[in-house]
């Protein structure tokens, strides 16, 4: 069993790897091809849910770090 993973890429998109469904909020389920997508979250992405690229000209920028334990 494959094990799915979510990376938040600095000032990037969310890079999922691993076997997925991805649904709209009415049930509806997103063609993804192969087991790695890329989520938008800068909001500016012309293909929403998924990444386009647009992060890289809209001016987003986040640097979000997971706390490390002591």
């Amino acid at each position: 069993m494959t094990e799915t993973t979510i990376k938040v890429r600095e000032s990037g998109p969310y890079l999922v790897r691993g076997p997925l469904t991805l649904t709209d909020a009415d049930g509806n389920v997103y063609a993804a091809a192969g087991e790695n997508v890329a989520l938008c979250r800068c909001g500016g992405s012309a293909t929403k849910p998924f990444c386009d690229g647009s992060h890289r000209s809209n001016g987003f920028h986040a640097t979000e770090r997971a706390p490390v334990a002591e």
